[in-house]
């Protein structure tokens, strides 16, 4: 959920933009941040696990830049209605091996060169409004909110309420074999509610924006692509809700009852992390209870 796009020339974006169109997969499958329609078979879990590796990361409410290692960043969705789904995502522990700290906006209690700390954790729900058609797309909808559960004298977290709403929009083209289309691409676009951490009563409303997809290579291999972030609508945004983005290319890869992934990230504005590499997995479970009727 992150975006911007300031600092980043036209072309530039557009080459990516075209490079996302044509790798086309599913997304809120790891390892894309874009929500997918797609919903998990009701009364079954899927659950994601995965470790990501950031350069150069920076964290401007606290001053903080260096290296970001998330540590079981965890993805749990189920479904309730064959057209409802909730999602419950979080990182166990995220640690910063840190390079400097230049001016720190909040009193700060880190000691050494290096900070850990609990990622917040995400509660949101995923409808889909409508399945796709020959020539129209699925259409859905995605609300939530993110839970200030980080501690922000350790420097990586805000500890601040922030909600989100968006509109998801997908297209599958190609041959289907075993229920996967040869291309798979999403869009995603919406309002997020981001509190400021150093302004009482002020908020800065910020645009979620997604674009990615998959691309069936074989039975047991996809080549996937995003482009995803948040862009403030305030020229000055307050500090700590600052425009962020990336664009990762990966891979998924399938086998027995797991899927596999991993990508490289590249960040798009001042304040995202350089570059990343992330690696997980997915299992999907069969049903394990009947949803209420």
């Amino acid at each position: 959920m992150r975006v911007k796009i300031l600092r980043v020339r036209t072309p530039v974006i557009l080459c990516i933009l075209l490079l996302a169109s044509a790798l086309c997969v599913s997304a809120q499958q790891r390892p894309l941040l874009t929500d997918d329609i797609d919903i998990t078979p009701a009364g079954a879990l899927e659950i994601s696990a995965g470790v990501d590796f950031y350069q150069d990361a920076r964290f401007p409410l606290s001053g903080m830049e260096g290296d970001l290692t998330r540590l079981g960043n965890i993805r749990i969705k189920t479904g309730i209605a064959p057209n409802v789904e909730l999602q419950l995502e979080g990182v166990v522990q995220d640690y910063v091996s840190i390079d400097s700290i230049t001016s720190p906006s909040i009193p700060l209690n880190v000691t050494g060169n290096s900070t850990h700390d609990f990622g917040d954790i995400l509660v949101s729900a995923k409808i889909k409004l409508r399945n796709e058609k020959q020539y129209l797309p699925a259409i859905g909808l995605k609300f939530g909110f993110e839970m200030p559960n980080t501690d922000q004298a350790k420097g990586i977290g805000t500890n601040q309420i922030n909600i989100f709403s968006k509109i998801i929009v997908q297209k599958k083209f190609g041959s289907v074999v075993r229920g996967t289309p040869r291309m798979n691409l999403m869009g995603n676009i919406g309002i997020g509610l981001m509190s400021a951490p150093l302004d009482r009563f002020s908020q800065n409303d910020v645009i979620l924006y997604g674009l990615a997809g998959i691309y069936r290579v074989t039975d047991h291999i996809n080549i996937v692509s995003e482009i995803n972030g948040r862009s403030s609508t305030r020229r000055n945004a307050p500090i700590g809700t600052e425009s962020q983005g990336q664009v990762r290319i990966g891979a998924q890869f399938r086998a027995s009852n797991l899927r596999f992934d991993t990508a490289a990230a590249f960040g798009i504005t001042r304040n995202s992390p350089r570059t990343g590499i992330i690696f997980g997995v997915t299992y999907v479970s069969p049903s394990i209870f009947t949803p209420a009727k």
